[in-house]
């Protein structure tokens, strides 16, 4: 199965949107030089917080503003949506090759979707220094895209071969613990 053959499927951004939404994340896109869209994508999503489109365009913020805890949470909120709509489990872990087509009878642009969003929460576990998070999500993908067409394996051989270099480190929760 060729996770990258799903021409003459719809995707995320072809779902009808309500006018509401559409203008917020005009409303959005329009303000983010000024540090202003956030506002509205927030609406958005409180208005349509199934819409794709919406959580794409919040992801993306968090990201590329480096808030990487709230773009973590949009990446499970993702998955959490995408879930029932290709059958597959509501957790990221219980996703095995059964499910996966299954899922891709549904729909393959769908199930793209929710490995890359997979994909993408793992990456942001390894930058917020979850490092096992991260290296069980990047294998859940490297294991069921065994073509390796969303390239994640890649993530996962650089996170390998830096294995030495990471030190573990206490997080402020943990110092509690450290303290006699």
């Amino acid at each position: 199965m060729d996770l990258l053959d799903f021409e003459s499927e719809a995707l995320y951004f072809d779902e009808p949107m309500p006018e509401k939404i559409k203008y917020l994340l005009n409303q959005a896109a329009d303000s983010y030089a000024q540090h202003g869209a956030e506002p509205f994508l927030l609406e958005a999503n409180r208005l349509a917080p199934d819409s794709l489109s919406v959580l794409v365009g919040l992801y993306r913020y968090y990201f590329y503003q480096h808030d990487h805890a709230h773009a973590l949470v949009v990446a499970h909120q993702v998955m959490r949506v995408v879930a029932p709509r290709i059958s597959f489990p509501m957790h990221w872990r219980d996703v095995d090759e059964y499910a996966l087509g299954r899922g891709v009878m549904t729909s393959i642009s769908l199930v793209r979707f929710y490995l890359l969003s997979l994909k993408a929460a793992g990456y942001i576990n390894l930058r917020l220094a979850r490092f096992d998070e991260g290296k069980d999500m990047l294998s859940k993908v490297v294991s069921l895209d065994e073509s390796d067409r969303l390239g994640a394996r890649s993530l996962l051989d650089y996170l390998d071969s830096r294995q030495a270099e990471i030190i573990p480190f206490a997080r402020p929760n943990q110092l509690s613990e450290l303290q006699p």
